[in-house]
């Protein structure tokens, strides 16, 4: 090799190790340089600053735990009892759970030594180890009297309003009203309301009524649960599975024509093949939210808008996937096929569709199983299935255990629904016997 070849070899490897180089140095100050902008940018360090633990270990508490409120009214002394709250929780005027003793001054026992007592004008509550709290409503504000010394924290005054929370409960003063928060585990009502006639019973009990010919009564009592709304939450699921199976079996049908008219080994003009594939790329450029919006804007909410966007968003994808199962064909069954003298028509019907059927219905069963958690959040949008019930429990900040209740049976929903679809593709795709379906 002369003196100018080898040169030109060190250049050229001297090029490449420093090519090398910049790009084993370049490649991780790039990156750390990205996450040092992601780090400010999204003021990562001050999540910590954002966040309460007190705040997310109340709110997981509301999820399995419920409150009872004793309430009264300060413009017209009236007491109230009801179940978080709610009219369709409330106790019958007179009745009260039995640490409540209802009276001219109502005594409230939160248990441990707490006590709070509704006077005809006043309040008062004994803390343990604190001493009495006394408290006055009136159009001037809140009066009130504490033990000598600083307030403690679990203490909250201002002119209209005293807050009070210990370990026992809550106890919230206006001027309009004073209300009592008492915690318990369990979903308090789940199975019966208060004006049932099987509440409060063991389940012995509801057996023996179940033998006695009461069966249907009881099992109508628990479905038509008016604060748990166990028949509209059946019928809200319903809607969210029919949701996602329109959306995804009518895409299907819609994109397997369409897909043979994008696929190379079937419609040799490259026009048309563009065309229908720039069409899959429109439909599905677009997420099934904003499909969900636009065609809300066109034809109003409701569960058909949801599974119209997708419709539009699985015609796109199934059309692109589709269309490249027809392309990988193996070649020589449609060749077989033709060699019988079929028309192009039975070419695809027989050369085809048999190679291409159990990758296509896997395809569309795994994307079944994904619209139906599509479905839970289109249906908050558009007004429709389990979601809608979700968005608006979480809307109120207080129905956090139906929050709870909505979040499970999605997540049996989705479980379920990913089980029995793995069993048959694992069918479809491996030709399992059909006791793999039982088992």
């Amino acid at each position: 090799m002369s003196i100018n070849g080898r040169e030109t070899l060190k250049t050229n490897v001297n090029e490449l190790f420093y090519f090398k180089r910049a790009r084993a140095i370049g490649i991780p100050l790039a990156v750390f340089a990205y996450l040092t902008y992601v780090l400010v940018s999204f003021d990562i360090m001050g999540l910590s600053e954002r966040g309460s633990l007190k705040n997310a270990k109340t709110l997981v508490g509301d999820m399995y735990s419920y409150k009872t409120h004793i309430t009264r009214d300060n413009r017209n002394g009236g007491i109230s009892v009801s179940v978080e709250g709610e009219k369709k929780g409330r106790f019958p005027d007179g009745t009260a759970p039995s640490w409540v003793e209802l009276g001219n001054t109502t005594k409230v026992d939160l248990g441990g030594g707490h006590l709070i007592f509704f006077g005809e004008e006043d309040v008062v509550y004994e803390v343990p180890n604190y001493g009495r709290i006394w408290a006055k409503p009136s159009s001037r504000g809140v009066e009130a009297e504490f033990p000598d010394g600083p307030l403690p924290k679990w203490i909250n005054q201002s002119k209209n309003r005293i807050a009070i929370t210990t370990e026992a409960g809550r106890l919230s003063i206006t001027r309009n009203r004073a209300e009592v928060f008492r915690y318990f585990n369990g979903w308090e009502l789940f199975f019966f309301t208060l004006d049932s006639p099987y509440y409060g019973k063991s389940v012995s009990e509801l057996v023996s009524l179940a033998h006695s010919g009461e069966l249907a009564e009881i099992l109508e009592e628990f479905w038509y649960n008016k604060m748990w709304r166990h028949s509209d939450v059946a019928w809200a699921i319903g809607e969210t599975i029919l949701m996602a199976f329109l959306g995804t079996f009518g895409a299907a049908l819609m994109a397997f024509p369409l897909a043979f008219l994008a696929a190379k080994n079937i419609t040799p003009l490259a026009p048309i093949r563009s065309l229908f594939r720039r069409i899959f790329d429109f439909t599905r450029g677009l997420d099934h939210l904003l499909w969900t919006i636009i065609l809300a804007r066109a034809f109003g909410p409701g569960p058909l808008t949801g599974a119209l966007a997708m419709v539009v968003t699985d015609t796109g994808t199934f059309g692109k996937l589709f269309s490249e199962a027809i392309e990988n064909v193996d070649k020589k069954q449609i060749d077989g096929v033709e060699s019988t003298g079929a028309k192009n028509i039975q070419r695809y019907r027989f050369g085809v569709i048999p190679q291409i059927t159990p990758v296509l219905l896997s395809q569309i069963l795994y994307y079944f199983e994904s619209n139906i958690r599509g479905a839970t959040v289109i249906g908050a949008i558009v007004g429709g299935g389990i979601g809608l019930m979700l968005t608006q429990a979480i809307i109120t900040q207080s129905n956090w255990e139906e929050v709870a209740y909505y979040i499970i049976l999605i997540i049996i929903l989705v479980t379920t629904t990913d089980w029995l679809s793995g069993k048959v593709r694992q069918r479809l795709i491996k030709g399992s016997s059909s006791n793999d379906l039982i088992g």
